[in-house]
């Protein structure tokens, strides 16, 4: 079996892009990945072009290799956009191979070692009642693992230029709603919260104070994640566990945070960090030191489904994040076959690869949309993270 052809497709679904990625081969098998550096589309399309260069001849079964070989290549190693790539390409060699061995691809990471992959779901932003009502709703429809984010009025998603997001403000909005949601459901359910790295450790510290007799299950990436020594610093100040990792591509990333034993949950994102190669290794890691994976996956049914068969796989997994919410989001033209959920989890898949097809030829009618994050701002004009 050779590769003939490596496609790059970023296309616009709902509220972003997404940017898949199939490979074909000349038996007549091809597999899909997917990209993760979100409004960053064309820059992973231009690298795949890169990639296919090397790609066109090559085995599609030798995925390790194949893996070493992109990474190695180039005398500049690593980086998001690569590492983006990597994944994608990475995703698609495993769909390939369990299509050709006609088998799901968690068999090839092991077998299964669960009977579903549990999800987390997450509610509106800590900004109002409505995050109230939306946690009792989740909690009415079965969930038990519920994650919040902060916000402030008029600072959300589709903030556009300007949007205001003062930290310390923030902090007391979601301290208070996050105690009525406790209130709300009770102590059985688990309660999160996400700051998107946008605080000082300082901020973080005394927010964790605050919010000390809620019982957290985690926090998630309250500080930016480049100094393993600020993570350390902040681990003195809290016993709260620490979800970390999102956006780390490759597991020289994660290397310094499991052997420091900074990180409790590894926040792996299988499309950014170098694919299901990377992702299990990691997760070995994770294993001898206790830590539990709980993927980051927010974004195409690519991601989802590799996040899945690898969650079916991986004995040390908590729990997969999923945004409910996108589900009808996927455009079904595209994607007439992708994973569905049953209640509250994915049920364990029985068909072929990575069970998601994908219709190329319906790519043009969801053409790529320029896009970039929201810009957040302190009051005084200083940019701040989103």
């Amino acid at each position: 079996m050779k590769i003939t052809a490596v496609k790059a497709f970023p296309v616009f679904s709902g509220h972003r892009n997404l940017f898949i990625v199939k490979v074909e081969t000349d038996e007549g098998i091809s597999g899909l990945g997917e990209g993760g550096i979100s409004g960053r589309e064309l820059a992973m399309e231009g690298m795949i072009r890169h990639f296919e260069r090397e790609l066109i001849g090559q085995d599609p079964r030798r995925i390790e290799h194949i893996w070493q070989y992109l990474y190695r290549g180039n005398y500049f190693e690593g980086g998001n956009i690569a590492s983006a790539a990597i994944s994608a390409i990475d995703i698609a060699l495993h769909d390939i191979k369990a299509r050709w061995l006609n088998v799901p691809v968690y068999e090839l990471l092991g077998g299964a070692v669960r009977d579903h992959c549990p999800l987390f779901a997450t509610g509106p932003a800590l900004v109002s009642e409505a995050a109230v009502d939306g946690a009792r709703e989740l909690v009415a429809a079965g969930w038990t693992h519920l994650r919040f984010g902060p916000g402030m009025p008029g600072a959300d998603w589709e903030a556009g230029p300007g949007a205001v997001y003062e930290p310390m403000e923030s902090l007391s909005l979601a301290a208070h709603w996050i105690r009525e949601i406790r209130r709300a459901v009770g102590p059985s359910i688990q309660l999160s919260i996400d700051f998107h790295h946008r605080l000082q450790v300082a901020e973080a510290a005394v927010f964790l104070q605050m919010v000390a007799d809620v019982g957290l299950y985690f926090i998630e990436e309250p500080i930016r994640a480049e100094s393993p020594r600020a993570y350390q610093q902040l681990r003195t100040m809290t016993p709260v566990p620490f979800a970390i990792g999102e956006e780390f591509a490759s597991k020289w990333a994660f290397a310094p945070f499991i052997e420091e034993g900074i990180l409790n949950f590894a926040r792996i994102d299988v499309s950014n960090v170098g694919g299901l190669s990377e992702a299990r290794k990691v997760a070995g890691w994770c294993e001898a030191r206790y830590i539990d994976i709980m993927p980051h996956n927010p974004l195409g049914p690519v991601t989802t489904a590799a996040s899945v068969h690898l969650g079916i796989a991986t004995s040390n997994f908590a729990q997969l994040e999923f945004q409910h919410r996108l589900q009808d989001d996927y455009p079904r033209d595209l994607f007439p076959k992708l994973m569905e959920l049953d209640g509250t989890v994915f049920p364990l898949p029985t068909g072929p690869g990575l069970g998601v097809e994908f219709d190329e030829s319906a790519a043009a009618g969801h053409p790529f949309a320029m896009w970039n994050a929201p810009h957040w701002y302190r009051r005084d004009g200083q940019k701040t993270n989103w």
